[in-house]
């Protein structure tokens, strides 16, 4: 338990990682932790969801059902959020943003569901920062060539080459830790708030949930997905 937490005075507040169990990979031990279980759920989640929304699309009634509605609804949504930022590069990207907007969202409301959310841990945010970093710089080479990210990198004088290439490097650091951090904070005022006033938080913290896990995870979500968005419609645009 750390220091942090033994300040608080409460024995039982815990917003840690833990490890599951224990296995050696080449000489190596490793953990399976509370991140990895959480992040197997959010994907069982999501994969039966797809799976459920490819039988009913494939079975669509001229009358839709409310799951089939649910599902339309969804697609639609995320169409017209990346076609209203991307316009004509929205096509190549749909299924990575869908996706994306998807994974963060569920993962952060999984709080919801009594799981620690896996974007509470920064290992799960960079990683989809570095994804997002991955694709934006293969796009600005695709379309601008060698000659134009170096032309991007002196602009406006080839003094100021250093300070755009650590812009350019601090775009993933700066996506997850956005991500990470605003989870984060939501995980651990919930687990103070449980750990401190024990039996009286029952029932009410639910508002605070609401807040936390529902409100305060869409619209990191949403930021996340638009800066990716943005970042690659300027890889592509120049």
């Amino acid at each position: 338990m750390g220091a942090g937490i033994l300040l608080s005075g409460a024995d039982d507040i815990d917003f840690m990682i833990h490890g599951v169990f224990q296995y050696e990979l080449f000489g190596q031990k490793l953990w399976i932790t509370t991140t990895h279980v959480c992040l197997f759920i959010v994907m069982a989640i999501i994969i039966i969801f797809c799976l459920c929304a490819n039988r009913a699309i494939k079975h669509a009634t001229e009358v839709p059902g409310a799951f089939q509605n649910v599902v339309e609804l969804v697609v639609e949504m995320l169409d017209n959020m990346i076609k209203g930022v991307m316009g004509k590069n929205a096509t190549a990207f749909a299924n990575y943003i869908g996706t994306l907007f998807i994974f963060i969202l569920i993962s952060n409301i999984s709080g919801l569901m009594g799981l620690r959310a896996p974007t509470a841990d920064y290992g799960v945010t960079f990683a989809l920062g570095l994804i997002t970093f991955t694709l934006i710089t293969f796009n600005k080479f695709k379309y601008q060539k060698v000659s134009g990210v170096i032309k991007g990198l002196c602009d406006p004088w080839p003094i100021w080459a250093p300070i755009n290439i650590i812009g350019d490097i601090a775009v993933p650091i700066s996506l997850s830790l956005r991500l990470f951090a605003n989870v984060l904070s939501g995980t651990v005022m919930m687990a103070l708030l449980y750990g401190l006033l024990g039996f009286i938080a029952t029932g009410w913290p639910a508002a605070l949930h609401v807040y936390f896990d529902l409100f305060s995870g869409a619209i990191q979500t949403y930021v996340f997905c638009m800066l990716t968005m943005t970042y690659i419609n300027n890889a592509i645009e120049g």
